[in-house]
């Protein structure tokens, strides 16, 4: 039996997903693989790279049968003759900003892609710089005119790279500080939620015509998971988002009103924590819900005219602000159940005078005993 050996790897940011180079004395791939807790979610993707030995006039159906990673037939290969091993001192995976999705380099030049959105569902999709025509093991790379995925490869590197430059927090930083200000008053307090991991992530605390507000800035930094497959070309007007939670402090103290607002720290790495993502009528649970609720609402919708407004763009992106409103455990599974649910307790909620504001009310659906 061949031998296959892995000769680089790298997980992404939140080790959710793992890509990696094998190859033996026959053929080269490049994977992406999903950690333990996501192996029954989502599959194995995979993209070959080159023949090591000469492409096959068919199909490399004795490799498939016995459950070996084929060479690619000649009608399919750029190169006929076999190629050298890929030598692993030139390899360099680059993940997508969104995590879900990587690009190979070797030796500077672009080898592979395998684009995040192929995660969340069946066909294998794959782009490799050594194939000419699309086929069940990969389609062409071609080059940055002819294909999106190659150009957007590029400006990942480009990102990655400015990034690492460490300019590039703080302008921001200042953009969405600015914004909040000029809606909510000075900002109060300022609390890190990054735990010093990249993005950098935080919380700003601001007191405005009686109420606490909370505002978190970074999570835009990144595209989340999912929505590129979902909305497709509409998905930059999906795929930024920060999140709000507002709460009056004639029923809260600040400190009770603070330990609430705590839960927006793990919210706001949820999306890639979980390879998911967050919208209009998403319910999240959190042990921190204020006494007889169970988590919160997510939405925009319950802003307002007030409390909508617009966000500074991220990489040409548009950036939605969603306010978190408590919601109990009957709500939560209304709106988790039933078709558009969410969408349907943020409209009962604005019918019965609720907003992004938090204050004490009465439950909006009846418990399923």
């Amino acid at each position: 039996m061949t031998q296959s050996y892995r000769i680089a790897e790298v997980f992404n940011q939140q080790q959710t997903l793992l890509a990696s180079v094998e190859q033996d004395e026959r053929v080269a791939y490049f994977y992406i693989w999903p950690a333990e807790p996501f192996r029954q979610q989502f599959a194995v993707r995979g993209c070959w790279l080159r023949n090591l030995l000469p492409a096959p006039a068919s199909e490399d159906q004795e490799a498939i049968e016995q459950g070996r990673p084929p060479l690619l037939s000649a009608a399919f290969c750029r190169t006929l003759q076999a190629e050298p091993i890929l030598d692993p001192a030139g390899l360099q995976i680059i993940w997508e900003p969104g995590d879900d999705g990587a690009a190979l380099w070797y030796q500077g030049q672009l080898l592979a892609v395998i684009p995040g959105w192929s995660l969340y569902q069946q066909k294998q999709v794959s782009f490799s710089a050594g194939c000419i025509k699309e086929n069940r093991l990969t389609a062409p790379l071609g080059s940055a005119s002819t294909n999106d995925y190659y150009a957007l490869a590029e400006k990942h590197r480009h990102f990655w790279r400015d990034w690492h430059d460490g300019h590039l927090w703080e302008p921001m930083q200042r953009d969405m500080l600015k914004c909040y200000e000029s809606h909510y008053g000075e900002s109060l307090k300022y609390y890190s939620i990054d735990q010093g991991n990249w993005p950098p992530m935080a919380i700003s605390q601001h007191y405005h015509q009686g109420s606490w507000f909370f505002l978190t800035l970074g999570m835009s930094i990144r595209p989340m998971p999912w929505v590129d497959y979902l909305y497709e070309d509409l998905a930059p007007h999906y795929r930024r988002v920060e999140l709000g939670m507002a709460i009056d402090a004639e029923v809260m103290t600040e400190e009770n009103a603070v330990q609430m607002a705590s839960a927006l720290a793990s919210f706001a790495h949820f999306p890639w924590a979980r390879l998911s993502w967050l919208g209009e009528g998403h319910t999240l649970t959190s042990a921190v819900a204020p006494v007889g609720f169970e988590g919160f609402i997510l939405s925009g919708e319950l802003g307002g005219e007030a409390g909508q407004f617009a966000l500074p763009r991220r990489e040409g992106d548009k950036v939605n602000l969603l306010w978190t409103s408590p919601v109990t455990t009957a709500e939560r599974e209304f709106a988790e159940v039933e078709e558009n649910g969410g969408h349907q307790l943020v409209t009962r909620l604005l019918a019965e005078g609720g907003g992004h504001i938090f204050r004490p009310r009465q439950q909006l659906v009846e418990s399923q005993e």
